[in-house]
C-alpha cells in the first residue's frame, strides 16, 4: 500500500508542478487556449493520443468489446491508429492549421461561425459542445471507480473528488501548455504501463500461446462457431464494424481532438506528429483491446448482473487484481493519466467555447482579454464540478454503461459536426441549410434514440451503432444538400501557395489603403497652409 500511495503522490506532485511552471504561457487568450499556436509535434501528438484514450477505453471499451469479440477487438485498435490518428493528421491537419490561422478561429464553433458567416451556427455549435461533453466527462470518472476500489479500497466519491481537484488545479494554472506538457508525461506512462500489464497478465495465463489455446475453447453465445473468440473477425463482425466506425471516424469531428491541429507549429510538425500519434495509438489502443480480448479467461471471477450479463466495467479490473503491488500502482497511474489528460482537454475545450462563442459578444458586449481568461478559468471549475456531480449521481443510480455514455456523446457531437467540418475544409460551396441539417440529424438521432431506449423501445438497439450511423449520415447529408442548395462561395484553397496574394488579404489591404488615402486627404484639407 505504501508503494502504491507513493506512486500516486509523485504523479500528483509532477502534474501540479507542470501547471505552476506553465503559468507564464497562459497570460493571453491565444496562449491559454492554444499555447500560442507554436506547440511542437511530440507534445501535439501525445496530446492528441491522451485526449483520445481514457479510462473509457482502458476500463469500459476494452472490457466490453474484448468480452464480446475476443481477439478480434484488436481491429478496433488498428482502426484507431490508421483512421482515427494517421488519416486524421494527414487529411485534416494541414487544412485545419491553415484555415483556422487564416480565419483567426480559436474554437471549433468559432470556425463554423466564420467559415459559414453565421452567428447562429456558431452559437448552436457551442451549445452542442457544452451539453454533450458532460456525459463523456462523467464516464471518465466512472472508469476509475472499480480500479481504485480494487487497488486502494477507497470509496468512489473520494476518487472523483481527488481527480477533479488535481485536474482543475493544473488546467486553471497553466491552460493549454500545462495540459499538453502533462499529456506527454502521462502518455509515456501509458505506453510503458500497457506493455508491462499485457506481459504480466499473459504470463499469468501460461504465456501467449497457452492463453490463445484456452480462449479458443470458450463457446460464444448464440453461435455454433468453434473458436469464435480467436477468429479473425469474432462472433459478431457487423457490430464490430459499428465500434470501429464510432471510435475511429469520431475523432474527425470532436472539438477536443481537432483543436490540436489549431495549436501545432508550422512546417514539418504535422507530418512528424502524424507518425508519432499513429504509433502511440497502435500501442495504447491496440494494447487495451488486445488485453481485453482475453477477458473470457477470467469469466469465473467477473461480476454478473441479475439478468446474467457481465458487468463490463469490472472485467479489466478483475484481470488486473492479481498484479504485484508496484505494478498495480503503475496501472492505477496509467488509468489516472489517461483519464486526467482527457478530462483536461474536455474542460478546456468546453470552457473556452462557452466563453468565446456565447458569453463574449452576446452576454457581455465589451470583454477585455483579462476578463476572457478569468471567465475561462471560472468555467473550467464549473464544468469540472458539474461533470463530477453527474458522475456521482450516475454511480448511485441505474444508468447505462460507460461505453453507452461515450457513444451518446461522441455520436451527437461528431454526428453533428463531422460533415460541416470536413466538407468545410475542402468544399467551397457548403450551404448553411446543409450545416443545420447535419446538426439536427446528428443530435436528433442520438438523443431521440436515447429517449426511446429509456422508454423501452430504442430506434437502434446499440448506441454505438447509432453514433456510427450519425457520423456517416453527416458526411452524406452535407454534400447532397449543398449540391441542391449551393452556399456562398468560399475560397478553401486560396492562391497563397503559388505565391499570389490571398484574395481576402488583398481585399482587406485595398480597404486599408482607401482608408489611409481618405485620412491623408482629410488632413490635407483641414491643415492650414
Amino acid at each position: 500500500m505504501i508503494a502504491k500511495i507513493a506512486v500516486i503522490l509523485i504523479f500528483v506532485g509532477v502534474v501540479i508542478g507542470v501547471g505552476v511552471w506553465a503559468r507564464s504561457s497562459s497570460k493571453s487568450v491565444d496562449g491559454f487556449i492554444l499555447g500560442g499556436r507554436n506547440v511542437g509535434p511530440w507534445l501535439s501528438a501525445f496530446g492528441f493520443g491522451t485526449s483520445y484514450f481514457s479510462a473509457v477505453v482502458f476500463i469500459g471499451y476494452a472490457g466490453q468489446f474484448g468480452w464480446k469479440y475476443g481477439m478480434a477487438a484488436f481491429w478496433i485498435g488498428i482502426a484507431n491508429a490508421v483512421i482515427g490518428s494517421l488519416l486524421a493528421w494527414w487529411i485534416l491537419g494541414p487544412r485545419t492549421r491553415e484555415m483556422t490561422q487564416r480565419l483567426k478561429a480559436t474554437t471549433m464553433s468559432e470556425f463554423f461561425g466564420k467559415r459559414y458567416n453565421s452567428k447562429a451556427i456558431r452559437i448552436a455549435a457551442a451549445a452542442i459542445i457544452f451539453v454533450f461533453l458532460i456525459p463523456y466527462t462523467a464516464s471518465i470518472y466512472n472508469g476509475l471507480s472499480r480500479l481504485f476500489a480494487m487497488a486502494f479500497g477507497l470509496p468512489f466519491e473520494w476518487c472523483v473528488i481527488g481527480m477533479a481537484v488535481v485536474t482543475c488545479i493544473y488546467v486553471v494554472l497553466g491552460g493549454y501548455m500545462a495540459t499538453v506538457m502533462n499529456d506527454f508525461i502521462q502518455g509515456v506512462i501509458m505506453l510503458l504501463g500497457i506493455i508491462a500489464v499485457i506481459a504480466v497478465v499473459l504470463a499469468g495465463q501460461g504465456g501467449f500461446m497457452e492463453a490463445v489455446t484456452n480462449l479458443s475453447q470458450v463457446q460464444a453465445e448464440g453461435t455454433s462457431m468453434l473458436g469464435a473468440f480467436t477468429s479473425m473477425f469474432g462472433p459478431d463482425p457487423l457490430n464490430l464494424l459499428g465500434v470501429v466506425i464510432l471510435t475511429s471516424l469520431g475523432t474527425w469531428g470532436l472539438p477536443q481532438m481537432v483543436t490540436k491541429f489549431y495549436a501545432i507549429k508550422e512546417g514539418p510538425a504535422i507530418k512528424q506528429g502524424a507518425i508519432i500519434s499513429t504509433i502511440f495509438a497502435l500501442v495504447v489502443s491496440g494494447g487495451c483491446y488486445f488485453l481485453g480480448g482475453f477477458g473470457r479467461l477470467f469469466g469465473d471471477q467477473v461480476e454478473f448482473a441479475a439478468n446474467g450479463t457481465p458487468i463490463y466495467d469490472s472485467i479489466v479490473p478483475t484481470m488486473l487484481s492479481g498484479l504485484p503491488d508496484i505494478l498495480l500502482g503503475i496501472v492505477v497511474v496509467l488509468v489516472l493519466s489517461a483519464s486526467m489528460s482527457t478530462l483536461a482537454s474536455l474542460v478546456l475545450t468546453s470552457s473556452s467555447t462557452l466563453t468565446l462563442d456565447i458569453v463574449k459578444g452576446n452576454l457581455v458586449k465589451d470583454m477585455s482579454e483579462r476578463s476572457q481568461i478569468f471567465t475561462i478559468r471560472a468555467l473550467i471549475v464549473v464544468f469540472v464540478v458539474i461533470s463530477a456531480g453527474l458522475a456521482l449521481v450516475q454511480y448511485t443510480s441505474t444508468v447505462t454503461f460507460i461505453a453507452q455514455l461515450m457513444g451518446i456523446s461522441w455520436g451527437a457531437i461528431s454526428g453533428a459536426f463531422l460533415g460541416p467540418y470536413f466538407w468545410g475544409l475542402f468544399m467551397s460551396r457548403v450551404s448553411k441549410p446543409a450545416v443545420w441539417a447535419s446538426f439536427i440529424f446528428g443530435v436528433g438521432l442520438t438523443t431521440g434514440n436515447m429517449i426511446a431506449g429509456m422508454l423501452g423501445t430504442p430506434l437502434i438497439a446499440s448506441p454505438i451503432n447509432c453514433g456510427a450511423i450519425a457520423m456517416v449520415g453527416s458526411l452524406i447529408i452535407v454534400p447532397i444538400i449543398s449540391l441542391l442548395i449551393p452556399g456562398q462561395r468560399f475560397d478553401v484553397f486560396p492562391p497563397t501557395e503559388s505565391g499570389a496574394i490571398d484574395r481576402e488579404y488583398a481585399a482587406g489591404l485595398q480597404d486599408i489603403t482607401k482608408f489611409e488615402h481618405h485620412e491623408e486627404r482629410a488632413t490635407a484639407e483641414t491643415t492650414p497652409r
